[in-house]
């Protein structure tokens, strides 16, 4: 909507670029921000502050809210994001289930449902989910973010493992039954700037690790993500890093791969699904076999100690369901990276923030595609006090 081709310096590219900086204004202090305000952030006139704001207010993206505490003068309007019509999809594919969230603008769910499925029938049941959502809430729908295990370049699937895909123009398929823009992030992804948009200030690397039925990696620089230029940084569950005489064969089909021992299903059997909650995750750890849980610590420290030695990581922070193991895989993996290599320093390791929404990743990336703006830390955790 605000985004478009700004590479030339035309009255509309211009335009579009101060839409953009006075609505990040509205975003960064929603129900504070005034019209003044604006014009003094951005440095343009009060004239065009008003029209900006009347543009914005005019698109279903901002509303007038309450007067102003007053500073000697006439009280002025405070702007707040408008919350009450356009909608972001969300949809989190996972090999057996996919989660479907409506954000609005604030950040807030308004909507969830789970869609269940086996291999043969996904393609359909997603479709069909897709389509029975564009049909209830046409003229609402303002961009769609999928998240899904596997790499791609936001258009495409190059490839995913776990939902054995290869080259599927997966956003095409879903734009054509929305009619809005799709864009596909990688899971990993998504979690490690919703990791980083909750936080005030974010210095340094930070190596953000998931384990659940696969293992995939991230790395963020001072809050931001940091991509390879092909769009695979991160792919760490198929390298090999066992080699003894004990390394399991992988479902990909090598020996040793840090999935054969590390990923969730190898440490707690295939009972284990991503879909599983908490409490179920915590049953099968308390009666899973404690030396596979040993072995598959070990494994994930030696690839922690390395690639933070490599980046001189700030921390590391583990995600995905593994968060329901508790401090005591915490503690082994902890005990396990914790010897002095020379030259190194100790990396601390904690699991990722429980509070941050699973829509909140690929929301704000999808919100960022379609506006041009982010949300503030400070409305994300607004938003998941009123989701809790």
């Amino acid at each position: 909507m605000l985004n478009g081709d700004d590479a030339l310096d035309t009255q509309a590219s211009v335009r579009r670029a101060n839409l953009r900086r006075a609505l990040q204004l509205v975003f960064r202090a929603p129900g504070a921000q005034t019209r003044a305000g604006i014009a003094r952030g951005t440095g343009l006139t009060a004239a065009t502050a008003s029209s900006l704001v009347a543009e914005l207010i005019e698109l279903r993206l901002i509303v007038d809210g309450e007067q102003a505490a007053s500073t000697g003068g006439k009280r002025a309007t405070t702007l707040s994001i408008d919350a009450d019509h356009h909608l972001i999809v969300v949809i989190v594919i996972r090999p057996t289930d996919a989660r479907i969230a409506l954000v609005a603008l604030d950040g807030t769910e308004v909507e969830t449902h789970r869609v269940t499925y086996t291999e043969k029938t996904r393609d359909r049941m997603l479709d069909e989910a897709v389509a029975d959502l564009a049909r209830e809430h046409a003229g609402r729908l303002l961009v769609a973010g999928v998240q899904l295990p596997g790499t791609t370049d936001g258009r495409r699937v190059f490839e995913s493992v776990q939902l054995d895909w290869t080259d599927v123009p997966l956003a095409d398929r879903f734009e054509r039954l929305l009619a809005v823009p799709v864009l596909l992030v990688n899971d990993v992804d998504a979690e490690a700037i919703a990791e980083a948009a909750r936080e005030d200030e974010s210095a340094g690397y930070r190596l953000f690790i998931h384990i659940g039925t696969g293992i995939g990696a991230a790395v963020t620089l001072d809050g931001e993500l940091a991509p390879g230029p092909r769009d695979r940084a991160g792919e760490i569950g198929h390298v090999q890093v066992v080699f003894s005489d004990d390394a399991r064969t992988c479902r990909c089909g090598r020996v040793g791969c840090l999935e054969s021992v590390a990923s969730m299903t190898a440490m707690l059997g295939d009972d284990f699904d991503d879909a599983l909650d908490d409490a179920a995750i915590a049953g099968l750890a308390a009666a899973a076999d404690q030396a596979g849980l040993a072995d598959g610590a070990r494994a994930l420290a030696r690839t922690i100690k390395l690639i933070a030695a490599v980046l001189d990581a700030a921390e590391v922070v583990i995600g995905g369901p593994a968060r329901a193991l508790g401090a005591p895989f915490l503690e082994l993996v902890q005990a396990e990276i914790d010897y002095t290599a020379t030259g190194t320093t100790r990396v601390p390791v904690r699991f990722a923030d429980a509070g941050a929404s699973i829509s909140t990743g690929v929301a704000q990336v999808a919100l960022s595609s379609a506006l041009g703006v982010r949300w503030s830390p400070a409305q994300l955790r607004a938003a998941s006090a009123l989701r809790d």
